[in-house]
């Protein structure tokens, strides 16, 4: 079993920048990811990290976001430029068994990921 605990979330106004922190027990070289889901929105994929560092963006947080880990077991998303669009519940995710990522897929079945309980992100005009 591996725990997840996201940090870093608040309030920014838009344009401000936000850095989530993910602290993962164990395993952290295994395919990671950063998900959000805000209220009456199905979740969407925001970033993930293969186990040798490749990393892989969602179209909207492109060239905003950067997701990144380190070797204490730590995932990181810097977030600069927020939009009005992005405040939801940001939560990390990692592979039970594969270092590779494949896209968002790798991480979309409950069955294979462990996953924190989030942290609320808001943004405000």
């Amino acid at each position: 079993q591996v725990q997840l605990v996201e940090s870093g979330g608040g309030s920014v106004q838009a344009g401000g920048s936000l850095r989530l922190s993910c602290a993962a027990s164990r395993y952290a070289y295994r395919c990671m990811g950063w998900f959000r889901q805000a209220p009456g929105q199905d979740r969407e994929g925001v970033a993930t990290i293969t186990g040798a560092g490749g990393t892989y963006y969602g179209d909207s947080v492109k060239g905003r976001f950067t997701i990144s880990k380190d070797n204490k077991n730590t995932l990181t998303l810097e977030m600069t430029t927020l939009r009005p669009e992005d405040p939801a519940l940001y939560y990390c995710e990692q592979h039970k068994f594969s270092a590779a990522c494949s896209g968002f897929k790798s991480l979309a079945r409950n069955d294979d990921v462990y996953w924190g309980q989030g942290t609320q992100v808001t943004v405000s005009s």
